[in-house]
């Protein structure tokens, strides 16, 4: 009986770890991903994922490219855009073929707000998400880097176009602006709508601006992202 028992629960331990097995994707990032504490570009980074690097996406959320990850120690909120996985020895960007990869449904459970003291309002929501979606940011290093692993065919962009002086950075960083929050998530290579206002950093060629929280460089007339400053 108890051999019996045993097998039993042998088998049914061999069916949750293949079921969780096949929910989990392992995906490589084509650059160095932010990933949020939560599904959209106003909540705080807490960590990245660096380009060419492996990680496990455990669920988008249903008709948003928005999805949960792990990387290391690290669990969070990834733009899928900059997610590839290999689907019968092609790589395609998950999120493009969802019922091909069976890509689970995540779901997001926002926080309980606290009550305000003075009986008001909460102006925003727990964890600094703050700021209204502007614009949509443009581009990036997505489909150059399809058809090979990221940057193992060259296609792949790295942490940076250029390699900014410390003061540069000291600068940007002491000298904060409001922030922009525009849909997707803000990587080097990709281009920021015209109606994004930068600023000039004295003696510097390039422009600065805050984009969905983090501080970035940008190239005039183009508006594209060179640098990220983390």
């Amino acid at each position: 009986m108890k051999s019996r028992l045993f097998l039993s629960v042998a088998a049914g331990t061999l069916l949750a770890s293949a079921s969780l097995a096949a929910a989990q994707t392992s995906v490589v990032a084509t650059t160095d991903l932010n990933v949020r504490s939560g599904p959209g570009p106003q909540y705080p980074v807490v960590g990245a994922i660096a380009v060419d690097d492996q990680a496990t996406l455990n669920g988008c959320i249903e008709g948003s490219k928005w999805c949960e990850v792990s990387y290391g120690d690290l669990s969070g909120w990834a733009y899928s855009d900059y997610l590839i996985a290999d689907n019968s020895g092609v790589e395609v960007i998950v999120t493009e073929r969802p019922a091909e990869m069976q890509v689970p449904v995540a779901v997001y459970e926002r926080p309980a707000e606290p009550a305000p003291a003075d009986g008001g309002t909460v102006g925003g929501v727990t964890g600094g998400v703050t700021g209204a979606i502007a614009g949509a940011i443009i581009g990036g290093p997505v489909g150059a880097a399809v058809g090979g692993i990221a940057g193992a065919a060259g296609g792949g962009v790295t942490g940076s176009i250029i390699d900014p002086a410390p003061q540069v950075r000291t600068y940007v960083e002491e000298n904060p602006v409001e922030p922009v929050y525009l849909e997707g998530e803000v990587v080097v290579g990709a281009t920021l709508p015209e109606t994004v206002e930068v600023r000039e950093i004295p003696d510097y060629e390039y422009r600065y601006v805050y984009v969905n929280g983090q501080p970035v460089l940008v190239e005039p007339g183009t508006n594209r992202v060179v640098y990220i400053v983390r």
